[in-house]
C-alpha cells in the first residue's frame, strides 16, 4: 500500500490569504511534500516562504533546483522560475511561460501528475482565468485528488470555477477546512499506483517546461490559427473544442480565455498607438496651416479629419475598457 504524498498547490490573485489559511491547519507531522506555485510579477521578491512559515506548523522554503522532496517541507516557486516535479526531485526551469505567468501553476500540476500518479493531490485556490485547470484534470486523469478551493470562499473565485468545470468530482471546501481535509487525504492508504499511462502530449509539454529542445510543431500535427501574444509566434491548437489549447512554436503556452485577454492587452495598445499618431498629425497639420505660402483650408481639414477619427479611437477605448471590467466581473 502507498499514501499520497505530494500536494501541489495553485494560486494567484487573492492567493495569499488563501494560502495562509490552508497552511494554518496542516499537521506538524503531515506525510506529504507541498510544493507552491503562486503567480507573481517576475523581477519581484516573495516573501512568501516566511509569511506561510509563521502561518502554521510546517517550514516553508524557496525550492531549489535538485533538492528531494521531504514530507512535511513546504517548497515555493521563486519568482521567474517554473517549480517542476521530475524522479520525487524539485527542478526549477526558464522554460516558455504559460498564460504569461513564469511560474505557472499547470507545469508544476502536470510534472506531479507525471511522476507519482494517484499519490499526487492538486490544490487549486484563490485566482483570475482559468490557470490550473488543465493542470488539475490531468491529476484526475492520473488517479490523483483534486481539491478546490470553495468559489463563494475565494477573493477571486474564476480558477476554482475553472477547475470545477474540468474536473468532475472535486472537493470543494473553503480554505479554511483545507488543512483538514489534506491531512486526512495524505494519511490514507491507497492501492501501489501503476505507472501513469503513456501520454505523449503531457510528456512533450514536461520536456518544453523543462527547456528541453522540443518544439510545437514537433507534437502537433496542424498549421497555426493565432498569433502568440509573448512572441508573435503562430499557435497551435493542442486540444478541439469546447476545450481547446495553445501553443507556439517555443511553447509559450496559453489557455483562451487568457489569450483573449491578452489579444485585448494588444489592441488597446494599438489604439492608443494609433490614438498619439492622430494627435500628432493633427497639431502639426494646425501648425502647418497657420504659416504663410500654405493651403490653409487642405491643412485645417486634415487637422479635422484627424480630430474625428481621434474621437472615434477614444470610443473604441471606452467600450474595450466597459468590456474588459464585465468579463472580469
Amino acid at each position: 500500500m502507498a499514501h499520497r504524498d505530494v500536494v501541489v498547490v495553485g494560486a494567484s490573485a487573492g492567493g495569499v490569504e488563501a494560502l495562509r489559511a490552508m497552511v494554518a491547519g496542516l499537521p506538524a507531522d503531515l506525510p506529504a511534500a507541498v510544493l507552491i506555485v503562486l503567480h507573481l510579477p517576475r523581477e519581484a521578491p516573495s516573501a512568501l516562504p516566511r509569511i506561510l512559515t509563521r502561518s502554521g506548523a510546517l517550514p516553508a522554503r524557496t525550492a531549489f533546483d535538485g533538492e528531494p522532496l521531504v514530507p512535511g517541507r513546504i517548497y515555493v516557486a521563486p519568482p521567474d522560475r517554473h517549480l517542476l516535479v521530475l524522479d520525487h526531485r524539485v527542478r526549477l526551469s526558464r522554460g516558455p511561460s504559460e498564460n504569461g505567468h513564469r511560474p505557472a501553476v499547470d507545469p508544476l500540476f502536470r510534472s506531479a501528475a507525471r511522476a507519482a500518479g494517484s499519490r499526487v493531490i492538486g490544490v487549486v485556490l484563490s485566482g483570475s482565468r482559468d490557470d490550473g485547470a488543465v493542470g488539475a484534470e490531468t491529476i484526475a486523469v492520473n488517479g490523483g485528488v483534486v481539491v478546490v478551493q470553495r468559489p463563494e470562499d475565494a477573493l477571486n473565485g474564476s480558477m476554482p470555477r475553472a477547475a470545477m468545470d474540468r474536473v468532475a468530482p472535486a472537493r470543494v471546501v473553503d480554505a479554511a477546512e483545507m488543512g483538514e481535509l489534506l491531512a486526512q487525504l495524505t494519511a490514507e492508504q491507497i492501492p501501489e499506483p501503476p505507472p501513469p499511462p503513456v501520454d505523449p502530449l503531457t510528456d512533450a509539454e514536461i520536456a518544453i517546461d523543462g527547456f528541453a529542445d522540443v518544439t510545437t510543431d514537433e507534437i502537433v500535427d496542424a498549421s497555426p490559427v493565432y498569433g502568440c501574444p509573448s512572441c508573435g509566434g503562430g499557435l497551435f491548437e493542442l486540444e478541439s473544442w469546447p476545450r481547446p489549447r495553445y501553443r507556439c512554436r517555443v511553447g509559450h503556452a496559453w489557455s483562451p480565455e487568457s489569450l483573449v485577454d491578452e489579444q485585448a492587452v494588444a489592441t488597446e495598445g494599438a489604439l492608443w498607438t494609433a490614438l498619439r499618431a492622430l494627435e500628432e498629425k493633427s497639431a502639426l497639420s494646425r501648425r502647418l496651416a497657420q504659416r504663410e505660402r500654405v493651403d490653409r483650408a487642405r491643412f485645417t481639414r486634415m487637422a479635422e479629419d484627424a480630430d474625428g477619427a481621434g474621437e472615434l479611437i477614444r470610443g473604441l477605448l471606452t467600450r474595450l475598457a466597459t468590456s474588459t471590467a464585465t468579463h472580469q466581473e
